[in-house]
């Protein structure tokens, strides 16, 4: 008899245990009132649970296993998930109504990339909209990073695409969770950042790995995410905790002087801001006194002011000079191109065959790779 009911229970079983316990009596020839004399329940409660208006306790599953003979584990895990099952109707009911919010996300794009399963029911899908983002409904989601207090919420980059931006940003968020890190370290950070600047020179297959691993050793989590459409964000900083910084990259600009630029740019926030502050950067913005220590501090560290502003007194910029240049203060050529594109020192149509083009190695994956270019269309 025990064998033949946990055999035939199913988890999606929608009807109440009292349908099973009423099944079992009738199969033992036992009644409603024989089962209260055995169990000193009162024939009301025998009879509210057969109904479904009342549960089966704990208590009262060790007592029909005693009487019945079927296990009390049965009767738990019955009970259990018939009562998840009533909570996921009642949930499903009450998504419903929030069909909307996902109209907010880029979902297409999020499916597309691999961040969410696609699915053909609209309440499943909001669903796993809300367990990438870890809230419970779309409300949660509004007051965590709708609400004027939200740490993104002032960033222009955020306001523009709030959905897009969000999505971005707790990918970041998921993958950083992932990487061990140690405890931040601020002299280990600035040496790492030092072995990471040789680094500009080397292919993605080298550096990005290598940028992950020396980061994470002095407490700072790198993530490189490919970007959303429509997104303004090409770099984003936030503490996780008191000992652990998240750096967030993706490849906005597909250039390797961009990239270069917003990592440490990035670097420049975690090293001269406050732990409780956020920041989302975007270029094409106008920029604070925060935002231009940053950029200042990127741009030193990626060329010496002495040596650039030897070089940046030449007259005229060519391939050669570029390169030489480059080579002799350590970093990529196109990291010196960019800076004299950005200084309207040369034309922005100028020696951009110096710059390694960049991109995502597919649309599901979070690893860079060279973009091959035709160097002959771009002169110098």
């Amino acid at each position: 008899m025990i064998s033949s009911l946990e055999n035939q229970y199913q988890p999606d079983y929608v009807s109440p245990p009292g349908d099973t316990l009423l099944e079992t009596l009738e199969a033992l020839g036992m009644s409603q009132a024989g089962l209260t004399e055995r169990t000193g329940k009162s024939l009301k409660t025998i009879n509210e649970i057969i109904k479904g208006k009342a549960p089966i306790t704990p208590e009262t599953a060790l007592q029909l296993e005693r009487v019945l003979g079927v296990p009390a584990r049965f009767w738990n895990a019955r009970e259990r998930q018939y009562q998840e099952f009533r909570a996921q109707a009642e949930e499903r009911e009450q998504l419903s109504a929030h069909l909307g919010w996902l109209d907010e996300l880029p979902l297409k794009e999020i499916i597309k990339f691999g961040w969410l399963p696609a699915c053909e029911d609209a309440v499943e899908q909001l669903r796993e909209a809300l367990r990438f983002f870890g809230v419970a409904t779309p409300e949660r989601w509004k007051e965590l990073w709708l609400n004027p207090q939200a740490a993104f919420r002032s960033s222009p980059a955020f306001q523009a695409e709030p959905g897009a931006v969000a999505a971005w940003l707790r990918r970041g968020e998921l993958e950083a969770q992932r990487l061990d890190c140690a405890p931040f370290d601020v002299g280990r950070f600035r040496a790492a950042l030092v072995r990471i600047r040789a680094l500009t020179v080397e292919p993605p297959e080298v550096f990005q790995p290598e940028v992950v691993r020396l980061c994470a050793e002095a407490g700072v989590a790198v993530v490189f995410v490919p970007e959303l459409p429509r997104i303004r964000a090409s770099g984003a900083v936030r503490w996780l905790t008191p000992t652990k910084a998240l750096l967030q990259v993706c490849l906005r600009y597909k250039s390797d002087d961009q990239l270069w630029f917003t990592f440490f740019h990035e670097a420049g926030h975690i090293l001269l801001h406050g732990k409780r502050e956020a920041f989302i950067d975007d270029e094409n913005g106008d920029e604070g006194q925060k935002e231009q220590e940053a950029s200042r501090f990127a741009t030193d560290q990626l060329i010496p002011p002495p040596q650039w502003r030897r070089f940046a007194a030449r007259a005229h910029y060519s391939r050669e000079a570029i390169v030489a240049f480059a080579e002799e203060v350590g970093v990529a050529p196109g990291i010196v191109a960019g800076r004299l594109q950005h200084e309207a020192l040369m034309s922005p149509s100028h020696c951009n065959g110096l710059k390694r083009r960049l991109q995502w190695a597919s649309p599901t994956s979070a690893a860079i790779v060279s973009k091959a270019v035709d160097a002959a269309d771009e002169p110098c």
